[in-house]
């Protein structure tokens, strides 16, 4: 390992700068909608995406002749960490500019909420925003979804630049799976699925009787599970079809994009082969068919409505999405704990999803059972297997470990929250939300609550949790490490 004064600095900066290029390519796309009801704020994302991509252009273009092409591993976490700090920073300027979002605070909570896919807000009136602003939140998701550095890997060969060390570190779960033995057609294939659903879901919600606008914001917000809504309601005042094509594609957004690839090529068996699809359904399936009954007995609901809510709100938080249709804190309390319990879960690993993640659980309850069995069977030899593979022992330690500090940053997030003067339900809520990157959480945070109340620092350690649970821990902590800075 490199000691600090061997890093390849420039290089750093060179794949910064080309990032903020991305980025303020990606601001201007809501300009169309900015101009349908012109105001005050109509050239605030003309300003932000021009600041945004020149300060890029000079990053990339100074750095031209200094940077040469040896990306190493650590390079490779640095450049990631950075990213998603460096594009919510730029990512401010459109809320703080159109006034919008006056405070920074405030406006970095929200563009990191976007870009990690948290979909937490700290908006108490959503509606009053101007649509290119709203626009612009629902891109941070969006550009969040897939990840901008899997983006930037698919086109780095324009820089002459390897990517694996920047997809190893992004690409969210416990396995990175490559569709191609060049990464960069790998970044494409995911790319090239994702845009395709986007396109297809947008084509649906038109069908339904949303407009353009509301189809493409609510489309960033399904497929990059992310669940910003342009209405104080979120989903809640949409028709049944338009919710039936939402948990649809939430579904299908926190699947393994692997998966869909393969689908995509008519090999379709691999999808029930696969071990951690067949629980990723079967969770969602028993736990969605466990509170339409319960809904349909207690609160009286006609059983379509009750499937409906129910099937929704699970989908929704086990995928991370946040969107809501119902405010389930009204719910008989044991069933908000079961939506609580849900949070813990996740999607698919190679998925657009937060949290745990389906395999980390299952390769849990596995290696425990195992275990259980070495008890009884000492000398017998019993891997660990998914799918019919056997799972390597370090893979199973990287598991384990993931979980206890997971649950160990959990505690100590609760404990934090509740320094700020938070009761007890909001702190273990906000906490769980932020760092699974769900969005609604309970207390205060829950599915009709916003996180405007929050304390200051409390906002602030809120967006370091969503930036811990986005790129999986490891690749934040690694960097508090003092062995990573020495050789």
């Amino acid at each position: 390992m490199r000691s600090l004064s061997e890093l390849n600095i420039m290089i750093i900066i060179r794949i910064l700068g080309f990032l903020l290029l991305i980025e303020g390519a990606f601001m201007f796309t809501g300009i169309p909608f900015s101009i349908t009801q012109c105001n005050e704020n109509c050239y605030s994302l003309l300003i932000s995406g021009a600041i945004t991509a020149f300060s890029g252009t000079i990053m990339w273009f100074f750095t031209r002749k200094h940077a040469n092409k040896n990306l190493g591993k650590r390079e490779g976490y640095i450049i990631v960490a950075l990213t998603w700090v460096i594009i919510s920073l730029f990512g401010t300027l459109p809320f703080l500019i159109s006034g919008t979002i006056p405070k920074f605070t405030d406006a970095f909570f929200e563009t990191i909420s976007g870009f990690t896919t948290t979909g937490a807000t700290i908006l108490t009136d959503i509606e009053s925003l101007p649509k290119g602003i709203l626009f612009w939140r629902s891109m941070t998701h969006w550009i969040g979804g897939m990840g901008i550095i899997v983006l930037t890997v698919a086109i780095l060969p324009v820089l002459g630049i390897g990517g694996m060390q920047l997809y190893t570190a992004e690409m969210p779960g416990p396995t990175k799976e490559k569709l191609h033995p060049r990464i960069t057609q790998t970044a494409k294939r995911l790319w090239g699925i994702y845009v395709l659903f986007t396109i297809l879901q947008t084509l649906l919600l038109m069908l339904g009787g949303m407009d353009l606008f509301d189809s493409l914001c609510h489309t960033f917000g399904t497929m990059a599970t992310g669940g910003f809504s342009t209405q104080n309601a979120s989903i809640a005042g949409y028709s049944p079809y338009i919710q039936y094509v939402i948990i649809i594609f939430m579904v299908l957004a926190g699947t393994n994009f692997t998966l869909h690839y393969l689908s995509l090529h008519g090999r379709l068996r691999k999808l029930w082969e696969n071990e951690e699809y067949r629980y990723y359904i079967l969770i969602m399936l028993f736990t969605g068919i466990l509170l339409t009954v319960f809904l349909a007995l207690l609160d009286d609901k006609p059983f379509e409505a009750a499937f409906r809510t129910a099937v929704f709100q699970v989908v929704s938080i086990v995928t991370t999405t946040g969107y809501i249709t119902d405010d389930y804190l009204l719910w008989p309390k044991f069933l908000w704990i079961i939506i609580f319990l849900l949070m813990f879960v996740g999607g698919m690993a190679g998925s657009t999803g937060g949290g745990m993640k389906v395999m980390r659980q299952l390769l849990i309850f596995k290696n425990s059972s195992v275990e259980l069995k070495r008890l009884i069977h000492p000398r017998a030899i019993i891997p660990v297997r998914l799918s019919g593979k056997v799972v390597p022992q370090d893979i199973i330690f990287k598991i384990m470990t993931f979980f206890l500090l997971y649950m160990i940053i959990f505690a100590f997030g609760t404990l934090v929250m509740s320094f700020t003067g938070l009761d007890f339900e909001t702190a273990i809520g906000s906490t769980a939300a932020t760092l699974g990157n769900i969005g609604p959480g309970i207390g205060m945070v829950g599915p009709v609550g916003n996180y405007s109340e929050i304390a200051i620092g409390g906002k602030w350690f809120l967006a370091f949790l969503m930036l811990l649970g986005r790129l999986e821990l490891f690749t934040i902590l690694i960097l508090f490490s003092p062995a990573f800075w020495k050789k």
